[in-house]
């Protein structure tokens, strides 16, 4: 029993764990190069990611400059500079600054409900799936009465008895979008917990919590980081849709879905004002839904052979 339990416990050297994860990191990157599709989305995300880290800031100053000289400009208009090619706002603001500043608001929220949801109902999750006590069965009676309500129309409720802000709509979002990683965690908890490496853990009396972290988390881990990415898009479209309603982001704050709200009254005089932000939040989160099929195949070991018998391009 003593040899089992130091073959359990006895940690893998830093270099080799190291290199795993660098080869794994590897093959990741050839399964990507593989699909055009996933390649193409990954690009997109990352070009929005680093607009929205490095430009908003850059572009805040511009994108809040009022000049009503040039309210409603038409797009693709030069003479005004690059940043008015795509038009400016009824208040002279540029298009493409806005959209810029907006990108960072908008990815802001939607990555924070999203982290707080996969940490908070991962941890939930774990412990109602490894244990079988009446605190397993609580989470998962509440978790129940969280999904009978619509999650848009809880947080539209929930938004008009509160004051309609950045935090609390990542407040709402997080917690109506929770109970779907606390039942996904927890299936695959119960049935990874009857694995034989996870007995061996136990029967070498390796602590839940060691088992839990060490032995069952790695293996859950890939199926969340697939529904975390196409939660994403969830989120971003539900931030879209309660800044549209007036209850979501309030200016001066700026959000794509506030931009489609400001620019609705607008759209047979100057229909860009809502069809760029619009166009933005469906590029964004079509490369969300095609990278998350992409995750899917890729960490899946059946669904992988078809990637790796892709001929690369």
């Amino acid at each position: 029993m003593e040899q089992v339990s130091a073959k359990v416990d006895s940690p893998l050297p830093a270099a080799a764990t190291g290199h795993a994860r660098l080869q794994a990191l590897g093959r990741l990157a050839a399964l990507l190069v593989r699909d055009r599709f996933a390649l193409v989305a990954f690009l997109v995300l990352v070009v929005v990611i680093g607009l929205a880290v490095f430009g908003a800031p850059a572009l805040k100053q511009m994108a809040t400059q009022i000049n009503l000289r040039g309210r409603n400009l038409a797009p693709f208009t030069l003479d005004n500079g690059f940043f008015y090619v795509l038009g400016a706002d009824i208040l002279g603001r540029s298009m493409v600054a806005r959209l810029i500043l907006a990108s960072g608001t908008t990815l802001a929220i939607a990555v924070s409900a999203v982290t707080i949801s996969l940490l908070t109902g991962t941890l939930l999750g774990l412990y109602a799936g490894y244990s079988s006590g009446w605190s397993s069965m609580v989470i998962m009676r509440i978790t129940d009465t969280v999904m009978s309500f619509p999650s848009l129309l809880m947080a539209v409720i929930v938004l008009y008895l509160l004051r309609p802000n950045a935090l609390n709509v990542v407040l709402v979002l997080a917690i109506t979008r929770m109970p779907v990683y606390i039942r996904v965690t927890r299936a695959e908890v119960l049935e990874v917990r009857e694995r034989t490496f996870v007995e061996a853990a136990q029967a070498a009396g390796a602590s839940d919590l060691r088992v839990v972290g060490v032995h069952i988390l790695p293996v859950v881990l890939p199926t969340l980081l697939t529904v975390a990415t196409l939660d994403f898009a969830n989120v971003m479209l539900n931030e879209s849709a309660l800044s549209f309603l007036g209850i979501g982001v309030q200016p001066p704050d700026v959000t794509w879905g506030l931009m489609v709200a400001e620019g609705r009254n607008y759209l047979s005089s100057a229909w860009w004002l809502a069809a760029f932000p619009g166009l933005a939040i469906m590029i964004t989160t079509l490369a969300a839904n095609l990278l998350s099929n992409f995750m899917r195949f890729a960490t899946d070991p059946v669904l992988r052979t078809r990637l790796e018998s892709r001929p690369p391009p």
